[in-house]
């Protein structure tokens, strides 16, 4: 039997790095990296291999599941659709729209099928009980977005090709492959700033994979990082050290940004940052004074009580050095699939609140730090009937526990997945769609945060079966059938959709074009776009926001608490981290990508293990408000004294879940620790860095 090449891009982070797959039959000989892909340029991260474990991969669900009791049973597509659409209108019929609810998880933007229709799922159930991953990792950015240039996916990314300076807090593109930055092979590219005279300067309280590649890495006290930002810019002012350049013609507030900072000098926030003033003052000057320089906030300042101020101090930053929408600074893409094309300014925030605690909507959704007690307490209106779709948020919101409780206590639930895992075997029904190698893709949100322009369409490497079925095809039948419509479903494909939006984008391509071409189309280095991109009326980029200025009420209140108080000598904070063999849970069934040492470990500093006497590989407790797990210490001087790191994603040790992996590498959930009623107040994305431990030695 003969050998086939089939390229496509690997959608399993958000490097989309491009593939060329040898098949034969329905069997996979290779997986390697497309030489001629403009982005990727070869590169290949251990996850692309997981393409073929998923699709091989005798776990996976390939047919409906309903929970009859303890067990399961298969059941048939028509069968599964009549009953879910009777029991959702059902629960609707008598305590109303918002006793529906939906999740989607983080896998759902990385499928063009599942992205181009989850808004018409979430209009047929017409609940306020919405909510993604969205407020677990990125919602700060999207909230500074809308603010300063009016809209939430209107997202500066870093021009890591021809920077001179980077700096970077709270993030690990080595591990993340990017993150709100689709930058394949980013050890290369951090490398070549180096190379090229520039300099690379991680603030993490981790040493991290970026980090130990930097030129320079600087210990921060977790949750502290917005200090260091006031300080930066402090000195900025302080020294004359302003520039906006073009910028300044069109941003409005820079006086009002000059007054919020004025109280912070690096003398006040050095003793709460831990970073000391004179590093603070060169950092500043070293930012100002590079040929290009950019800051680059990720998921370690959303994650953390002043997650908002934090993005929008990242951002001021860049624009008062003149490093906003210049060559070598934050910068923004020209994507072929522009979902931007006909934005207007309107209002996505505070238009509903959550029931029990009152916090605020934002693009549509509630925070998921609500999530578990919106099903828990009672009331007409508590979340009765809830979908799940595409993600396990067991493992991936604060207090896990908690939730799993909400799970259990709902009427019905519907999970879209292709595994039974911790969040579906709560479900009373799962739908599996075809993922991988059986779905075509564009990745409409990756090529619009990516750190060069290029489109790429990836046809279906392997058929599916009669009776398997379409992400797009569940979720439109779906929603057919809670909506009540009596009219006939037509179902329509994403290439109906992708094909417009190219045609009607700033580069004028076509579906076809794209199948034509098929390592790829090069579209170029990112170009200056602004004002003309921005989206506000008056077409000025909002420097001092009103929302933004009045939430330093909380700052400068934290800041008199954190210089007063006395750290507690035996409290620890719990900060995250994240493998590049892995995102989230997605790929831990995947034994190539698994095996090996234990990665789920809890970091910990070598002066502060000698102190409570352990060894390394001890077992020790670690206990939250919320919960205690039992993990394995990993001792190393890559820690801040006062911080342990546990992994996210793992915890795979509840029953009735298929995962082969539960015996050898289960791990622990982090989210077992976190905090529900820890979050950013401001724009209610959960505030993992915030979250205090106590660890003890198991005797």
């Amino acid at each position: 039997m003969s050998t086939q090449i089939h390229h496509r891009a690997c959608n399993l982070c958000e490097a989309i790095c491009g593939l060329e797959i040898e098949t034969q039959g329905n069997t996979v000989v290779s997986i390697r990296g497309d030489k001629n892909d403009p982005l990727s340029k070869g590169y290949l991260c251990p996850k692309a291999f997981a393409l073929k474990d998923i699709y091989e991969d005798p776990d996976r669900l390939r047919a409906p599941m309903k929970r009859v009791g303890e067990t399961w049973q298969k059941i048939s597509w028509e069968q599964a659709f009549a009953e879910i659409g009777e029991k959702f209108k059902a629960v609707r019929s008598q305590y109303g729209n918002d006793a529906l609810g939906i999740y989607h998880g983080n896998p759902s933007v990385h499928n063009v099928g599942t992205i181009l229709n989850a808004g018409t799922l979430v209009r047929a159930l017409k609940t306020k009980n919405a909510f993604s991953a969205t407020s677990a990792d990125q919602l700060p950015h999207h909230f500074v977005g809308w603010l300063m240039l009016g809209h939430p996916f209107l997202l500066p990314v870093p021009d890591i090709l021809r920077t001179q300076y980077m700096l970077i807090l709270g993030g690990n593109p080595l591990a993340s492959n990017g993150s709100m930055m689709t930058a394949p092979n980013v050890s290369e590219h951090l490398d070549n700033i180096k190379k090229r005279g520039g300099k690379v300067v991680v603030i993490d309280p981790r040493k991290s994979e970026t980090a130990a590649r930097a030129s320079e890495h600087i210990f921060v006290k977790p949750g502290t990082d917005i200090f260091f930002l006031l300080g930066i810019i402090h000195t900025l002012f302080a020294e004359n050290l302003v520039n906006l350049g073009k910028l300044k013609t069109f941003t409005e507030g820079i006086e009002a940004l000059k007054n919020v900072v004025q109280n912070y000098s690096p003398e006040f926030v050095a003793p709460i940052t831990g970073i000391e003033v004179e590093t603070i003052v060169r950092i500043a000057r070293e930012f100002a004074s590079a040929e290009s320089a950019v800051c680059y906030g990720r998921m370690g300042v959303s994650v953390q009580k002043f997650g908002g101020v934090c993005q929008w101090l990242v951002w001021a930053i860049n624009i008062l050095t003149g490093n906003f929408d210049s060559v070598g600074g934050a910068m923004f893409t020209t994507p072929a699939f522009d979902i931007l094309a006909s934005a207007k300014p309107k209002n996505i925030f505070k238009r509903w609140h959550s029931r029990v605690r009152g916090l605020p909507e934002f693009m549509g959704e509630l925070p998921v730090s609500v999530m578990a007690e919106e099903m828990l307490t009672e009331g007409e209106v508590k979340i009765r009937a809830f979908i799940t779709n595409c993600g396990n948020p067991v493992l991936s919101t604060p207090n896990g526990t908690q939730l799993e409780q909400g799970l259990e206590n709902l009427d019905v639930m519907v999970s879209i997945d292709i595994y039974l895992n911790e969040t579906s075997r709560h479900a009373h029904y799962i739908l599996p769609p075809v993922t991988g190698l059986q779905v075509s893709h564009y990745d409409i949100n990756f090529h619009a945060l990516s750190m060069y322009n290029t489109a790429k369409y990836s046809p279906i490497t392997f058929e599916k079966s009669d009776d398997e079925r379409y992400d797009w095809e569940i979720i439109q039948t779906l929603a057919h059938v809670i909506s009540g419509d009596e009219t006939p479903l037509k179902l329509q494909k994403p290439e109906i959709t992708i094909d417009y939006m190219l045609k009607s984008g700033p580069h004028k391509l076509s579906l076809q074009q794209l199948i034509d071409t098929p390592g790829g189309i090069d579209l170029g280095f990112l170009q200056p776009q602004l004002p003309e991109r921005i989206i506000h009326t008056d077409k000025k980029i909002q420097l001092a926001p009103e929302i933004l200025v009045n939430d330093m009420t909380r700052v400068a209140t934290e800041a008199q608490r954190l210089r007063a108080n006395t750290p507690t000598s035996d409290a620890f904070t719990l900060i995250g981290r994240r493998s590049l063999r892995s995102n989230n849970s997605w790929m831990h069934n995947s034994e190539k990508l698994m095996k090996g040492k234990n990665r789920c470990t809890a970091l910990m500093n070598e002066s502060d293990a000698a102190a409570l006497g352990l060894k390394n590989n001890e077992i020790v407790r670690v206990q939250s408000r919320v919960g205690a797990v039992e993990i394995p210490i990993e001792i190393t001087n890559d820690m801040l004294r006062g911080v342990i790191s546990i992994p996210h994603g793992f915890g795979h040790t509840r029953a009735n879940t298929n995962w082969k992996i539960a015996q050898n590498h289960a791990g622990v959930s982090a989210n077992d620790l976190t905090d529900e009623t820890i979050i950013d107040e401001l724009t209610g994305n959960a505030a993992f860095s915030n979250v205090l431990v106590r660890i003890e030695k198991m005797n």
